[in-house]
C-alpha cells in the first residue's frame, strides 16, 4: 500500500452511512477497494469488474493559506460523503460504477501547517514548501488512478491540487492536456512558491497545459499581471461580467465555444466552488453563479468524450455565516449535486458529440 493514500474499508465509512427500510442507498451500490491487494493491481481489477469512477478526497487547506487566504477547505470531503453516500440509489445515477477509494494522506502536513501563520513572511514560505510536498503526494495517488484507466472525481482542499492532478493526467496520457475551469480567479499568479492561486501557471511552465479556458473569471478579482500572463500563453476566458452583467453570451454558448475551441487532447474539468454565490468557501462571494449554473457547466463539459476527470475544490463549511454545522450540510448537498451532474453526463451516451 502506498503511504500517500488512506484506502477506505467498511469501518472507515460505516459511521457516515444510514439505512432505510425498502430503500437502497448510494453507499450500498458503491464499491470499496480490496485492502489486501496492491493498490495499483486492485484499481486495475476494479476497472475490469466495471468500475469507471473513483472518488478521492483531499482534506487540506494548506494551499489556500499559502495564498494568503482562509482555512477550512479540509472539511469539504467529509461533508460531501455524509450526503452523497446516503442519497437513494436508483436508475438515474450510476453509483454502481463508483469506487470510493479514500483520501490522500495529509495528516502530517496539516499538523505542520496548523502551527504556521500566513501573515508572517517566513512562515508563509514554509506553507508554500508544504504545498509543494502536497503536490507530490497528489500526483503519486492520481498516477495510480489514471494508470488503471479510471476517471477520478477529486474533492476537497484548495485549487493548488490541480497541479498534482494535471501532472499525473498528462503523464498518463503522454501528452500535454487541456483544462476548462469554472472560477472567478484564473489561478495564474506568478510562480512565487506553491499555493492555490498559481497551479495552472506552474502546469503551463512545465509544458503540461496545452489549452486552458476560464469561464466566469471576475474582472475585478484578477490583477493585470495575471491577465497579461494568460494572454501571453494564448489562454482565454469568458468573464463573469460578460456572462452575468453585460449578458453578451449565455453560459451554454460560453461552454460550447470553449469546448469547440479545444483540440482532441484529453480534457480536465475544474470547478472552484468560489464561483457559486453565497457558497461557504475560502473566498466567499455575493457576486457569482447559481448551483444550477454550475451543475450545467459540469454536465456540458463532461458530455465531451475527451473529459477524463472532475476536480471540485475550495469549499469550506466553517466559512458559512451561520456556523460549520449548517455549512457542512450546505457543502455536502452542493458537491453531491455537482458529482451527480458529472455522472449523469458520462452515463448519457446520447450527450456525447
Amino acid at each position: 500500500m502506498t503511504t500517500q493514500l488512506k484506502v477506505y474499508d467498511e469501518s472507515a465509512v460505516k459511521a457516515l452511512c444510514s439505512t432505510r427500510a425498502n430503500e437502497k442507498k448510494a453507499w450500498q451500490a458503491m464499491s470499496l477497494l480490496d485492502t489486501h491487494v496492491d493498490v495499483q493491481q486492485a484499481l486495475v481489477d476494479a476497472a475490469e469488474f466495471g468500475m469507471r469512477y473513483v472518488l478521492l478526497g483531499i482534506c487540506e487547506d494548506i494551499g489556500p493559506k499559502a495564498n494568503l487566504g482562509n482555512g477550512g477547505a479540509s472539511e469539504a470531503w467529509p461533508a460531501f460523503l455524509s450526503k452523497f453516500l446516503n442519497q437513494p440509489h436508483n436508475q438515474f445515477i450510476a453509483t454502481q460504477k463508483v469506487l470510493l477509494l479514500g483520501e490522500v494522506h495529509v495528516d502530517d502536513l496539516m499538523a505542520q501547517s496548523n502551527l504556521l501563520n500566513n501573515k508572517n513572511p517566513e512562515q508563509l514560505q514554509q506553507l508554500r514548501l508544504l504545498c509543494q510536498q502536497l503536490d507530490e503526494r497528489v500526483e503519486s495517488v492520481l498516477n495510480l488512478i489514471f494508470k488503471a484507466g479510471l476517471e477520478p472525481i477529486v474533492i476537497g482542499g484548495g485549487h493548488n491540487n490541480c497541479l498534482g492532478i494535471i501532472r499525473a493526467f498528462s503523464g498518463s496520457q503522454h501528452t500535454p492536456v487541456n483544462a476548462i475551469n469554472f472560477d472567478p480567479h484564473a489561478d495564474f499568479r506568478e510562480c512565487e512558491g506553491r499555493h492555490s492561486g498559481n497551479g495552472f501557471r506552474y502546469a503551463y511552465n512545465e509544458k503540461l497545459l496545452n489549452n486552458y479556458h476560464v469561464i466566469g473569471l471576475h474582472e475585478q478579482k484578477n490583477n493585470q499581471a495575471i491577465i497579461d500572463a494568460m494572454t501571453q500563453a494564448n489562454f482565454t476566458f469568458d468573464s463573469y461580467q460578460s456572462l452575468k452583467v453585460k449578458r453578451d453570451i449565455t453560459l451554454t454558448q460560453s461552454i460550447d465555444k470553449a469546448i469547440n475551441s479545444f483540440d482532441s487532447l484529453p480534457l480536465g474539468i475544474e470547478v472552484d466552488l468560489d464561483s457559486i454565490t453565497f457558497m461557504p468557501v475560502s473566498a466567499y462571494t455575493c457576486c457569482g453563479f447559481s448551483v444550477s449554473d454550475t451543475e450545467h457547466f459540469i454536465y456540458k463539459a463532461a458530455s465531451n468524450r475527451n473529459a477524463k476527470y472532475l476536480h471540485l475544490c475550495e469549499a469550506s463549511p466553517s466559512q458559512h455565516p451561520n456556523g460549520p454545522e449548517i455549512g457542512s450540510t450546505h457543502v455536502g448537498q452542493v458537491i453531491s449535486a455537482l458529482v451527480n451532474s458529472y455522472l449523469l453526463a458520462k452515463e448519457s451516451e446520447c450527450s456525447f458529440k
